[in-house]
């Protein structure tokens, strides 16, 4: 059956979507065939990045020839005018970037198709015979079987049924599901688990004979009220010759997870866990992320530890690593933590006071030294028992959060530099997993550049190199102003990407030379593969593994990482849109965040839902792009829109199914829009 690709739903943003750039190239001849990954647009253009070349390749709807989102893709140029862009067509799936979707099940002239959640899939499944007593209006997982011609629809398998659409449970499971993880354990590895549990009083035994006793020493955990799995306990004395004893302990998963298990292995798959507006879907099985593993207190608990002998100004004099024995005295959150220093009395406050004290001190020499001052608010939900947002609001930032940062950043940090030495020292071809920031590129900086001139701020640089210095001075010029969070979040988008990697490079957003993930082993498998290879040096064997099979691993945790990000976005996208469809009709303050020809998206400032202004909702005047698309200028009126401007918008609909927004400008939004 000949499929005619879905037209294009919800709000696309221009500058934001298609990752086409304006570069300088030299002219290439037609025909000749490169492989990239093609970025696809709500709008149904292909944008293929190509690695040796400085411009990417747009490619038209009717020349994807079956590529989807993430691809990698044979493209071959097509005839290119002088001085105009490259175009090209694919000509070939070299890997699929998933094959696994989300979806609606619907019926058509006796057919059973998925429509597919991600609006950037522009074609619908029909799923194998077998499968079509599956009920209309049922969110399913499909798996991509064959697709062989752009004429006919692809046919896929039925995986799972995930419940009526709609649904809360049924979202989160989608939301889940279309990013590549499962919500529910293997059975084998669920029964690991179980047999991990019933020898847990035997290996603790074992353990205990051999590892360095800490139960002794004041401990504490500091979390989040909501977090069930405590990875880090800190822990203070007082040494004779007026030196701190600072303990960064951490859960030794390694301790129970075994190389090459079931469990080991659907870690590895995972690569994270994943944390919904919600719920958190684990990396590891409730009977270690939630019990053996977490640092709860007053419970003996295996760890690896990172011991500083410091002074209180924060100076590194002697460090010890290795696997110790634990136990918490108090679990704090956050804000009871906060309380107790704010009121400079309560249970542990010296302990307290003393990390405290010093993680300042390491927070200010590593802004001296470099380090990028990003902070970014966190929207949270409060929920009624059926999933309904009934209140939206943003994250408080406190002191206690800033404490316990520095601290995993000191352990990160000092446990990386060990390793370095030790490398070096030993056996240079020796392995260890980094995680690395590389500098940001030129061509991105410049075009940052130009968006923040638009609004009125400057960001010296020298043909795209910028300094920590002058990015530090710009974050601090919009600390408290409504363009705050828009010029962060562009700024974050305009540096490169962390990942996790065998070849060190440094981590230029915290200005460290040596920089690992040690702090998280329950959440993140970065952090198991550090503690295995930390152990390994300490006791001076060779690696367990090839070099090649750490750095898979490492693309791998990457890409995981990456999209548990992206499902974080999405359960939030759903929730902010949910709690405002009970608001329509009401106004809002906003910020005007993007700019295109068909609209101005608008942020709402207490929920940071985006949502869009129509140009067709603006009936005053016939509106243009002007300053490189940085504005939207009346051809008459001269009124205009600016990136960063502050406008007050009416809510006029949501669309819950594809999580769009739409605003109109409120009446008294009008004396505050600046003229061109």
């Amino acid at each position: 059956m000949p499929h005619t690709p879905r037209p294009p739903k919800g709000h696309t943003k221009q500058h934001t979507e298609a990752p086409a750039r304006t570069r300088r190239h030299a002219h290439r001849p037609s025909g000749e065939e490169l492989t990239g990954i093609i970025h696809l647009t709500m709008r149904g253009l292909g944008y293929v990045d190509v690695p040796e070349y400085t411009e990417d390749i747009e490619v038209a709807p009717e020349c994807l020839n079956t590529a989807l989102h993430r691809d990698t893709v044979r493209v071959a140029l097509q005839p290119q005018r002088r001085g105009g862009r490259l175009r090209g067509e694919v000509t070939g799936i070299v890997a699929r970037a998933k094959i696994r979707f989300v979806g609606t099940v619907e019926s058509e002239h006796g057919y059973t198709f998925v429509v597919p959640d991600d609006r950037k899939v522009y074609i619908d499944f029909i799923l194998e015979q077998g499968t079509e007593a599956v009920p209309l209006g049922q969110k399913v997982a499909v798996e991509l079987v064959r697709w062989s011609s752009p004429t006919k629809n692809p046919l896929a398998r039925l995986v799972s049924v995930l419940g009526p659409k709609g649904e809360h449970e049924t979202e989160m499971r989608s939301v889940v599901a279309e990013h590549g993880f499962a919500w529910q354990f293997p059975e084998a590895v669920d029964a690991e688990a179980a047999e991990i549990e019933r020898t847990k009083a035997e290996r603790f035994t074992r353990e205990l004979a051999r590892r360095r006793d800490m139960r002794g020493v004041s401990t504490f955990t500091v979390d989040p009220d909501d977090a069930k799995d405590f990875d880090d306990a800190i822990s203070v004395r007082e040494l004779s010759n007026g030196h701190v004893e600072l303990g960064v302990h951490i859960a030794d998963v390694s301790a129970y997870l075994v190389p090459g298990s079931a469990m080991d292995t659907e870690a590895q798959e995972r690569g994270t866990s994943i944390y919904l507006v919600d719920r958190t879907i684990p990396m590891l099985p409730e009977a270690l992320s939630n019990d053996l593993c977490s640092l709860v207190p007053h419970q003996d608990r295996l760890a690896m530890s990172a011991i500083f002998e410091m002074t209180r100004d924060g100076d590194v004099c002697e460090t010890w690593y290795g696997e110790t024995v634990i136990r918490s005295d108090r679990r704090f959150t956050y804000r009871e933590a906060q309380d107790i220093l704010t009121a400079g009395r309560g249970e542990l406050f010296s302990a307290l006071l003393t990390a405290d004290t010093i993680a300042r001190t390491l927070r200010e020499a590593r802004f001296r030294n470099g380090s990028i001052a990003f902070e970014t608010d966190e929207i949270k939900f409060e929920l009624d028992p059926t999933g309904k947002p009934v209140r939206a609001y943003r994250k408080e930032r406190l002191d206690s959060m800033l404490m316990i940062e520095d601290l995993m950043l000191l352990a990160n940090r000092e446990v990386a530099t060990w390793a370095a030495r030790r490398i070096e020292a030993k056996d240079r071809n020796a392995t260890f997993v980094w995680r690395v920031h590389d500098t940001p590129k030129a061509d991105r900086i410049e075009e940052l550049a130009l968006f923040l001139k638009a609004l009125g701020y400057d960001l010296p640089h020298t043909k795209g190199y910028v300094t920590v210095q002058a990015i530090n001075t710009l974050f601090e010029a919009v600390r408290g102003t409504p363009e705050q969070d828009l010029i962060e979040t562009a700024m974050i988008r305009s540096m490169a990407k962390a990942i996790y990697t065998t070849k060190n490079i440094g981590h230029f957003g915290l200005a460290f030379d040596h920089y690992t993930h040690f702090t998280s082993p329950i959440r993140r498998y970065p952090d198991v593969m550090v503690h295995r290879i930390v152990k390994e040096l300490l006791a001076g064997a060779k690696p367990s593994r090839e070099h090649a099979w750490y750095e898979r691993l490492c693309a791998q945790s990457t890409e995981r990482e990456i999209a548990a990000a992206e499902a974080e976005r999405d359960s939030v996208k759903l929730k902010q849109a949910e709690y405002l469809a009970s608001h329509i009709g009401e106004t809002f303050d906003g910020v005007v965040s993007g700019i295109n020809d068909w609209g101005i998206f608008v942020t709402e400032q207490a929920t940071m839902a985006e949502g869009l202004v129509r140009t067709t909702t603006l009936r005053d005047d016939f509106y243009e792009l002007a300053d490189h698309g940085f504005r939207l200028v009346g051809t008459r009126t001269k009124r205009s829109f600016a990136l960063g401007d502050s406008v007050r918008v009416r809510l006029t609909g949501v669309d819950l199914e594809r999580k769009t927004i739409d605003w109109a400008l409120a009446p008294e939004a009008a004396p505050n829009v600046k003229a061109a």
